[in-house]
């Protein structure tokens, strides 16, 4: 009968254990230290105290790797960390058997975010000078992610004026009611305390609702002010929205941010400026959804000289042959041509109906002889073609996406980009910001990215083909 195998605890050793056999060498603890060895953390800006008396302080060599391998653990709080820095021999290996306490993991966060921040770049840049990010296809996209402050505790301007009316009822019955009675007494009179609550709570009230009309919002978390309401797929809550730029070859994440917009049609120039900066040149193509159509966006893609591929917003026209896509422009003799050879010509320019841009209108003036004139415009002065600034730039994009070869590459948006929110929310089990603030939420968005990178990275560096600078 073979004896069960038990815990030992009596047992010494003759010489005791050395700290480099507790992990192996394939050990992702060993790349978190080797890549956090190769920064320079003077150039990045990295900030530590000081102590010319006492205890000396952490290095921040030491709490980079901790808050690194503790995001590769799904641990994103400081007292998380703390626990897991005496309790995960990994960590104990990592830090060389020190621990230190929340305070100190969450001043060195604090302290750092533009620095934090950077090593995703710096970890890009790894990827880049060992080949392994590609150039030809990257592709964007937005998710948003519920803000740590919860929405019943947020103010909401309709139930604020909703409560503000209930409380001014119940102070004006009160206030009835002590007038109406007979009673006299001597000396000054007391205000009931259920009036002198309702006062205060009137006030408070209506110091929400002044401090929404400054920022002319109607939903804010005092907690978290730079949150927003803002529609994702479970309905409408306070979020930020997480920006990612993926690249199509390694499906590494090589430009980040968050922004607090609904929406992310403003966001697909700066997301490629910020690719640019991170790997020194732009894809061939960046493809984004339908989100991040904006003719003015488009405009400035070209400008910048950035190939991108996004959805066209049609408005829709049922005039069949005369909808506005089937008149042709001709840029020399700055005149349509409608598909039965009438030309319209320019008659004046006219701010949009938003008063954003200048648009030019051109009229036909052929519509008394035109057989055509009430299928192609109800208007009895004949059909107007509007041609704004960012006419040209949307024809192109148009123009440009009839080659199958970029129909393949809008298609393929999904499975670039898709996949990587689908590992960061469900694998790595981020679905919620642990810290309020944009500046902390940058900062942990970029240290998601960064810690997304580094799983997708530790391959290259087991087969020894990442190149990590000494």
């Amino acid at each position: 009968m073979t004896r069960a195998i038990r815990a030992d605890y009596s047992q010494t050793f003759l010489f005791p254990p050395s700290l480099e056999d507790w992990v192996g060498a394939d050990h992702p603890a060993r790349f978190i230290r080797d890549f956090v060895e190769s920064l320079d953390f003077e150039a990045l800006g990295f900030r530590t105290p000081s102590c010319d008396t006492g205890r000396p302080p952490y290095s921040k060599e030491l709490l980079l790797s901790a808050w690194l391998f503790g995001y590769l653990q799904k641990i994103r709080s400081s007292r998380g960390l703390e626990r897991a820095c005496r309790d995960n021999i990994s960590l104990l290996w990592l830090t060389g058997m020190n621990s230190p306490d929340h305070n100190t993991l969450w001043r060195f966060f604090s302290n750092n975010k533009t620095p934090l921040r950077s090593v995703f770049r710096q970890l890009v840049g790894v990827a880049c000078s060992s080949g392994l990010v590609g150039l030809v296809v990257h592709a964007v996209d937005g998710t948003k992610i519920r803000s740590r402050s919860s929405d019943a505790s947020a103010w909401h301007k309709d139930e604020l004026e909703a409560l503000l009316e209930s409380v001014d009822s119940s102070i004006d019955e009160a206030m009835s009611q002590i007038e109406s009675s007979e009673v006299s007494e001597s000396g000054e009179y007391r205000l009931p305390d259920d009036l002198v609550d309702a006062k205060k709570r009137r006030a408070e009230i209506k110091r929400a609702l002044d401090e929404l009309a400054k920022i002319d919002r109607a939903h804010m978390h005092p907690d978290d002010p730079e949150a927003r309401m803002i529609q994702s797929g479970g309905g409408t809550h306070l979020n930020y929205n997480a920006q990612a730029v993926v690249d199509r070859d390694s499906e590494l994440i090589v430009a980040e941010e968050v922004v607090n917009a609904e929406s992310d049609s403003e966001m697909l120039v700066e997301m490629v400026d910020d690719v640019v900066r991170n790997v020194g040149e732009a894809a061939e193509e960046t493809v984004g959804d339908g989100g991040y159509y904006s003719p003015g966006q488009l405009v400035k893609a070209e400008e910048h000289g950035h190939g991108v591929l996004v959805s066209v917003k049609e408005s829709p026209d049922k005039r069949g042959r005369f909808s506005h896509s089937d008149f042709r422009y001709d840029e020399s003799e700055d005149v349509y041509t409608c598909p039965e050879g009438k030309r319209l010509t320019y008659q004046r320019t006219r701010p949009d109906s938003h008063g954003k841009y200048m648009v030019r209108h051109y009229r036909c003036r052929n519509a008394k002889d035109c057989p055509f004139r009430w299928a192609c415009s109800p208007n009895k002065k004949g059909r107007t073609i509007l041609r704004g600034e960012h006419t040209a730039a949307v024809s192109r994009q148009r123009e440009k996406q009839k080659s199958v070869r970029q129909q393949e590459i809008m298609r393929s948006r999904k499975w670039i980009v898709e996949p990587v929110f689908g590992q960061i929310k469900e694998n790595m089990g981020f679905r919620r910001w642990t810290v309020r603030g944009m500046e902390n939420v940058r900062t942990q968005w970029s240290l998601i990215c960064t810690a997304f990178n580094l799983k997708k990275l530790y391959k290259y560096w087991l087969e020894g083909t990442l190149v990590l600078n000494r």
